[in-house]
Order: structure tokens, then C-alpha cells, then sequence
């Protein structure tokens, strides 16, 4: 696509050891006029296959996901308006693309816009079991949005209000089932910490929750709910999402996710007991992010 007919965007892509992922999810935004990469030190070639693509490259070291995305939303001098954060597993489909150059084109725009998550596992869509739609705000006028201060599965906070687009992303990553477990492992000690803090009433967290209110908030509030008042939560959310959410419409690949998502609790459970004690090993770990 010639320069001159880009789309005015500047595309953010996280990276750390992205190899695999970091070419097909540039190809997918080529026809935004800036692709940033902003690569945690990686010692694989996700930095040669992003040059060779044609990508700016800005590097730092990470720290805590929203201190680290929130550094780049502040130092890195974007080119345009409007910043898409996109994850190196994620694609843009050709409907999103469309969408999106149609939007910026318009006049009345919002400072933000939500975008549904199409999560694909072990290759198939996992429509039920209520992943679909993800709403994840990734679209966002620069300066108007940033990440709350939350250590894993943080939520942007918008200044004004947000839309929602009709079109979704595509997320499928391809490091396997091994990687699937140990990133887990270490999402489910930062989710145990952030629960936490959040009982001890020290969690700083910008986003408390509205279970009126579609996409993250409602999550959020739900999430608020379970770990505060309800026992046997991954007996509770297996239920949940392969009951009461369908997951069993999508077949054994359904089953299986659905078990992972109640087996994710039971991690974050077990390690809330061992948190409990300030002396155990999870707590010695993981004491400066219990201190925040």
C-alpha cells in the first residue's frame, strides 16, 4: 500500500519473544501509517522480523504490564491522533480494517472505542463459555486514555466516553499448550495479589466495577463479587461457563477451555490461602507488589 493511502494510525504492539507471532500480526495492520514495537528485550528474532516489516522499534525493560504499557503511552512520540494497542497474537481482520479507516474518516468521533475479542483455542472459535465478545478498549485518542494501575489484567481508563465497534480482532496464539500453562501460572499469582490487596483495601484500582455497564466494568464487578462473597468459586465458574454460558456448544474444545478457566481459579484460590501467610513463599516473592 503506498504511504500517501495509509490510514492516519500509530499501531503499539507489546513484545517480549514473539517470533512466532510478531509478522502475521504486523501484516494485519499494514495499512496504518505507523507500526510501533515495543519489545521487552527479546532474545529471539522478533526484532529482525519487525524491521524487516518495516516497524519502528522502541525497547525497555518490563516491569508491571500497566507501569510498562503506560511508559510507552507517555514517552513514545506517536505520529498520529489515534493509537491501536494490539497484542502480537492478535490480527486485525479485513472487516475490522475497514471499520476502522471508515470510523477515522468520520466527524464525530468518541475519545475511545471497545473492540471484541474472536479468541481462537487450539485452533477453533471458542464463540461460548463467554468469551465472545471480549470487549477490550484498544482504539483511543492520544492522551485521552491509559492503563489503571493494576499488575495483570489491567483495563484502560478513558477520559470521556467510549464506543463500541461492531467488527472484532483476532486473537490465536501459536507458542502451544505448554506455554498456555506457565503463562497462566504466573497470571494466577499477580491475579492472587491484586485480589489481595484489593481485601486488604490497598488495591488502587481505577476500574471498581458496574454490573450495569457492558465489557470490562461488568467483568470487573463480577470478579469483585466472587472473590469477596462466594466460596467454591471454581466449581462456581465451571458452572458458569460451560453451563449457564454454553460452553459445551463448542464440543470438546469447549469442555477443555472451560476446565482450564476453572482450574485458573483454583490456582488463584490456593494461592490466596498461601498469601494469607506473610511468611510463605508466594508472599516473600511477590512482597514489593503486596507493598504497592
Amino acid at each position: 500500500m503506498d504511504k500517501a493511502a495509509k490510514t492516519l494510525l500509530s499501531v503499539l504492539i507489546p513484545t517480549k519473544n514473539e517470533e512466532r507471532n510478531i509478522g502475521a500480526c504486523i501484516d494485519s495492520v499494514g495499512f496504518a501509517s505507523e507500526v510501533v514495537v515495543f519489545d521487552s528485550v527479546s532474545t529471539d528474532g522478533t526484532l529482525e522480523i519487525s524491521e524487516a516489516k518495516g516497524a519502528h522499534i522502541v525497547q525497555r525493560k518490563f516491569d508491571v504490564f500497566s507501569t510498562h504499557k503506560n511508559w510507552a503511552l507517555d514517552n513514545i512520540d506517536f505520529a498520529n491522533e489515534w493509537i491501536l494497542i494490539l497484542d502480537a497474537d492478535e490480527r486485525i481482520t479485513p472487516e475490522l480494517k475497514e471499520e476502522i479507516t471508515k470510523m477515522l474518516h468520520g466527524t464525530r468521533l468518541l475519545n475511545g472505542y471497545y473492540i471484541a475479542r474472536k479468541i481462537l483455542f487450539a485452533g477453533k472459535w471458542a464463540r461460548y463459555g463467554g468469551m465472545y465478545p471480549d470487549w477490550q478498549l484498544r482504539l483511543f485518542r492520544k492522551g485521552k486514555a491509559r492503563y489503571e494501575d493494576r499488575i495483570v489484567h489491567e483495563h484502560m481508563v478513558i477520559e470521556g466516553e467510549a464506543g463500541f465497534l461492531k467488527s472484532p480482532l483476532l486473537h490465536h496464539d501459536y507458542k502451544g499448550i505448554e506455554r498456555y500453562f506457565d503463562r497462566h501460572n504466573h497470571y494466577s499469582s499477580l491475579e492472587a495479589i491484586e485480589i489481595q490487596r484489593r481485601l486488604r483495601g490497598s488495591a488502587n484500582q481505577a476500574l471498581s466495577g458496574n454490573i450495569f455497564v457492558k465489557g470490562p466494568l461488568r467483568n470487573r464487578a463480577l470478579k469483585n463479587f466472587a472473590y469477596t462473597y462466594l466460596p467454591m468459586r471454581p466449581l462456581l465458574m465451571f458452572f458458569y461457563v460451560y453451563f449457564l454460558k454454553l460452553g459445551f456448544l463448542d464440543g470438546r474444545v469447549g469442555f477443555r477451555y472451560c476446565a482450564l478457566r476453572a482450574f485458573y481459579e483454583y490456582q488463584i484460590s490456593l494461592k490466596l490461602i498461601e498469601l494469607s501467610d506473610l511468611n510463605s513463599p508466594i508472599s516473600v516473592q511477590y512482597r514489593k507488589y503486596l507493598e504497592r
